[in-house]
């Protein structure tokens, strides 16, 4: 009788990547978690005849607030606070927000001067933990 030798084959290990979660759902879950009402890509008129489209609109008691959500690989500009800026007056609702994975020096004075809340993904991290 012969002896059969089985070969194990110890299973290879392969690097598992975590898939980022989107951060419009990021976004939708913490301010949900904050107490606000949240409606998806909302279009508005304004009062110049135009229709705008954002991509969150928040509703508090009478807080009401409009959100841009830029799931970009790159820093966001001063140009996309300048856009949201013109058409959140508009529409009449101020004080808008931007959320995004990292914002450029620009952006971050504009922003401080007209009174528009930048939150990163790793802040809405941090805040859902």
């Amino acid at each position: 009788m012969s002896r059969i030798r089985e070969n194990l084959v110890k299973p290879k290990r392969f690097k598992v990547r975590r898939l980022k979660t989107p951060l419009i759902d990021l976004a939708i879950k913490y301010f949900k978690r904050k107490g606000y009402k949240v409606e998806r890509d909302v279009v508005l008129q304004g009062s110049s005849g135009l229709r705008y489209k954002f991509d969150l609109k928040l509703k508090k008691d009478n807080d009401e607030r409009l959100v841009l959500v830029k799931d970009w690989k790159r820093t966001v500009g001063v140009n996309v606070a300048i856009k949201l800026d013109v058409s959140a007056a508009d529409v009449g609702i101020y004080n808008p927000i931007i959320v995004s994975e990292k914002f450029g020096e620009h952006i971050i004075s504009y922003a401080k001067r007209r009174g528009i809340t930048l939150i990163t993904r790793s802040e809405i991290l941090r805040k859902l933990r």
